[in-house]
């Protein structure tokens, strides 16, 4: 009986040491290496849709700066009217970069005086400005982003509420893994 009762103890502790590694590695992972994260409205589309699922890498910043046109997660800033306590991340494309000097218009943006070309948007997609981006060029602190959906008219973004802060992103959009008929690798942008 003490070896029947030792043998069942011993496979009970197996898979409870089991189940403890596989929950380390993955709090490991969530918390310092990548987070999923699902989108949630049409302020991507066309490059992602409403409940499609990403992965976001935590670690690439460390190490760099983020760039012009990476996809990026982000903490909403107040003005942005997410509800307290919901822990709101946003979705979007960086399109200036700390130090630069961007100004939109009916029609695009334009950085340092030159318009962005922005080969990822639809043909005939307008860019609107809007309460933060109508008054005039603003040029970034050394710690700003300026980031916009790429569905301008359904997105609110930095032309509304003004650039978002380092600090703020949470990573870089690197892999789309659901819907199953869209898995794979993000897309570097190209200006």
């Amino acid at each position: 009986m003490a070896k029947l009762t030792n043998i069942i103890g011993g496979f009970f502790m197996d898979i409870i040491e089991t189940v403890v590694v596989a929950l380390s590695i993955f709090l490991i992972v969530y918390l310092f290496l990548m987070q999923p994260h699902q989108v949630n409205g049409q302020s991507m589309e066309p490059t992602f849709m409403d409940r499609e699922y990403l992965l976001t890498d935590k670690i690439s910043y460390k190490s760099r700066t983020p760039q012009r046109g990476e996809v990026v997660v982000f903490h909403a800033p107040v003005e942005a009217g997410c509800p307290k306590g919901t822990g709101c991340d946003f979705v979007k494309r960086i399109v200036a970069l700390p130090g630069e000097t961007v100004e939109v218009k009916t029609g695009g943006v334009w950085i340092n005086g030159f318009r962005l070309e922005e080969g990822y948007l639809p043909e005939g997609r307008i860019t609107q400005p809007g309460a933060y981006s109508s008054r005039g060029a603003q040029t970034m602190e050394a710690n700003e982003y300026f980031v916009v959906g790429d569905n301008r008219n359904h997105s609110s973004d930095s032309r509304v509420w003004g650039p978002i802060e380092s600090g703020d992103i949470v990573g870089r959009v690197f892999f789309r893994y659901w819907p199953p008929g869209k898995i794979g690798l993000i897309a570097k942008t190209v200006y």
